[in-house]
C-alpha cells in the first residue's frame, strides 16, 4: 500500500475507491469507464488543490516523504554514464554522500549528493543520509578534481543535518564542513546545487556554497530542523510547526528573500507522484544556469560568486 501523509488521507481514500472499481470490473467482466472517469478527474483536482495550499510543516513532510526521489535516482534519470568514485583518502568512504564522474548534455561533469535509504538495512549503510567528516572529504576530493579538469559540479542536497556522534565530532566534523565552505568560495569552476528534498543545518551547506541554487517546490532549505528549532526555542519539540513557519525555510519564502535563484514546479503529488515528470523540468532548468555560468571566466565566476552571498542577509529597521 501507498504510504499516505496525513493531509494525504483523502486522495489515498479516492485511490482506493477507483482500484476497487478496477478490480471489481476486472473479477466481473463489466465496463466502468463511465463511473472511473469523473472519480480520476476529482482525484486530480483533489490532489491539485490540497498540494497548491501546503503548510510550511506539510511541505517539510513531503520534503521527507521515503518515496521522494534520492540523488541517485536523479543521477539515474539526468545523468549519462555515471562513475562513482569512492573514499576520502583519509579514512574510509562514506555511503551517506555519493558522487563520481558523469556526463550531462554529452558533457563531462562532477555529480555528488547526499543518499538516503529506502529501507533500514539501506538506511542504516547510509546512515539516514547525515555524513561524517569522511563524506565531506570525498565531495571536497571530487571537487577539486572537477576544478583540475575544468568540469562544472552539480551538487544534489538532501540530508537531515550532518552526523553529530562522537566519533565524528572526534575526527573534525566542524572542520570538514568549513574547509569545504572555504573552498567552494574560491574554486575556478561553475558550482550549481539543487535541493531535492530537505537541506538542514551546516551537512547541507557544506555542499552549497554554489553559483546558483535551485530548489524544488516541495524542498525545504534551513540552518536547523523545525523540531530541533521547536526544542531549543521553546523546549518543546511539539512546536515543529510553529518553528517550521518561524524558519521560513520553504522554496516559496527562501526565493522570495533571494536567497535562491530558482524554484522548480512539482507535479500535483510531490516529485515522489510523478519522479519522471519532475526529472525532466529539472534537466531543463539546470541547463539553463549551467550555460550561464559556463559562460563565465574564473576570475569573473570568482567574484560573481563572492558578490552573490555578500548580499545575503541585508534587513531594514522600521
Amino acid at each position: 500500500m501507498a504510504i499516505a501523509l496525513d493531509f494525504e488521507k483523502p486522495i489515498q481514500e479516492l485511490e482506493r475507491q477507483i482500484e476497487h472499481l478496477r478490480k471489481l470490473a476486472g473479477d466481473r467482466n463489466l465496463d466502468v469507464a463511465d463511473e472511473i472517469g469523473p472519480l480520476e478527474r476529482k482525484l486530480e483536482e483533489l490532489r491539485a488543490e490540497i498540494y497548491s495550499d501546503l503548510t510550511p510543516m506539510q511541505r517539510v513532510q513531503v520534503a521527507r516523504h521515503p518515496k521522494r526521489p534520492y540523488t541517485l535516482d536523479y543521477i539515474e534519470g539526468m545523468f549519462d554514464d555515471f562513475i562513482e568514485l569512492h573514499g576520502d583518502r583519509l579514512y574510509r568512504d562514506d555511503p551517506a554522500l555519493v558522487g563520481g564522474w558523469a556526463r550531462f548534455d554529452g558533457e563531462p561533469v562532477v555529480v555528488l549528493g547526499h543518499q538516503k535509504g529506502r529501507d533500514t538495512k539501506d538506511n542504516l549503510k547510509r546512515n539516514f543520509g547525515m555524513p561524517h567528516p569522511e563524506g565531506f572529504r570525498k565531495a571536497l576530493r571530487l571537487m577539486r578534481m572537477a576544478e583540475r579538469f575544468h568540469a562544472p559540479i552539480i551538487t544534489l542536497i538532501d540530508t537531515p543535518g550532518a552526523y553529530p556522534g562522537l566519533g565524528a565530532e572526534e575526527r573534525g566534523q566542524a572542520e570538514a564542513i568549513a574547509t569545504n565552505l572555504e573552498v567552494m568560495a574560491r574554486l575556478k569552476t561553475p558550482i550549481i546545487s539543487i535541493v531535492i528534498g530537505e537541506g538542514s543545518s551546516g551537512g547541507a551547506l557544506a555542499i552549497g556554497l554554489t553559483d546558483r541554487v535551485i530548489m524544488l517546490e516541495n524542498s525545504v532549505y534551513s540552518v536547523i530542523s523545525p523540531e530541533g528549532c521547536a526544542a531549543i526555542l521553546w523546549n518543546d519539540s511539539s512546536q515543529k510547526a510553529r518553528a517550521a513557519e518561524a524558519l521560513k525555510l520553504t522554496a516559496k519564502d527562501l526565493y522570495e528573500l533571494q536567497l535562491v535563484d530558482e524554484v522548480v514546479t512539482e507535479p500535483a503529488g510531490g516529485a515522489h507522484s510523478d519522479p519522471e515528470t519532475t526529472m525532466v523540468s529539472l534537466v531543463g532548468v539546470l541547463r539553463k544556469h549551467l550555460k550561464e555560468v559556463s559562460k563565465l571566466k574564473p576570475a569573473e565566476l570568482l567574484k560573481t560568486r563572492a558578490a552573490k552571498y555578500m548580499a545575503m542577509g541585508q534587513f531594514s529597521e522600521r
